[in-house]
């Protein structure tokens, strides 16, 4: 779909916005009808046997235009826009209010304020792990068994009208870093371009990017790095959700949303000191 842009007014400092710290970005296999679930018409899924690539992007932020907070996209699918294709997010939950109104208002996203519980545990050392294949070709595969946490992320959304627990997510973590020296390598630098809009907060289609910057370290841990897949279950429904969920549509939204994150995960990149720089969003519009 062709599109006629122009540039949208932000409630934040001057863009582009740069947030600062850690996260792990894992795509996953998003069943088609879950995806076209959020996707407005104007928009083609791109999709193949009737799957899109979807998942999330977890992120804790130490320096932000908000402060410190936590982020979870759930990313329902990918939409064509020629010559290349975008994003669309099903959800974003924040644990920031002023984050959650920038989101929603100047970027149009489905931001929601949310809880995250955060509990970390060791687990038994493996004996053995198999290193990436890529990482042989440096001279960096290892099969050294290094000690274990277990980090356990709930995520619940606060909303005096119908909060409900909306997954948990636990992530391995290992301490394979290595106290001989570091040679730093090349600066990796990423692009997701995204589409967003279409909501109460913010009717207009917008067209964003987001531009991460993280530089390759050749020791035994990379500052971008392939991880196995985090695990994600929904929790168990309480009384206290239960008495919330009078909101048909909300409701709708959420388990659509989660069943993003249900979904199978291809692939996971964990990123240490992470830069992102996020531009300023256009409007679309469909060209006649």
């Amino acid at each position: 779909m062709e599109v006629e842009e122009r540039n949208v007014s932000s409630g934040y400092a001057k863009p582009p916005w740069i947030f600062k710290g850690s996260a792990l970005y894992q795509i996953h296999l998003v069943k088609a009808s879950t995806a076209r679930a959020f996707i407005p018409k104007e928009f083609r899924l791109v999709e193949a046997f009737g799957y899109t690539l979807g998942g999330f992007f977890l992120a804790s932020y130490d320096d932000s235009p908000a402060g410190v907070f936590d982020e979870l996209v759930m990313i329902a699918g990918i939409v064509w826009n020629p010559p290349t294709s975008c994003a669309w997010a099903a959800r974003v939950l924040v644990n920031s209010n002023e984050a959650c109104h920038h989101g929603r208002k100047e970027v149009g996203l489905p931001s929601q304020v949310a809880r995250f519980s955060k509990k970390i545990t060791a687990v038994p050392k493996r004996k053995r792990e198999r290193a990436f294949g890529f990482l042989d070709t440096f001279g960096l595969g290892t099969t050294l068994s290094h000690p274990e946490d277990l980090m356990e992320v709930k995520v619940s959304e606060v909303d005096s009208a119908a909060s409900a627990n909306i997954c948990n997510i636990q992530i391995r973590s290992n301490e394979s870093e290595t106290k001989l020296g570091k040679w730093m390598g090349p600066a990796i630098k990423m692009s997701l371009p995204s589409f967003s809009g279409n909501t109460k907060f913010n009717p207009n289609l917008l067209k964003y990017s987001c531009h991460i910057h993280c530089r390759l370290c050749f020791c035994y841990y990379l500052r971008v790095r392939p991880v196995s897949p985090a695990v994600v279950s929904k929790p168990l429904e309480d009384e206290a959700d239960k008495n919330h969920t009078s909101q048909e549509s909300l409701e709708n939204e959420r388990r659509l949303s989660v069943a993003v994150m249900l979904s199978k995960p291809i692939i996971a990149l964990q990123f240490k000191d992470l830069t992102m720089q996020v531009e300023a969003p256009v409007v679309v519009h469909p060209s006649v």
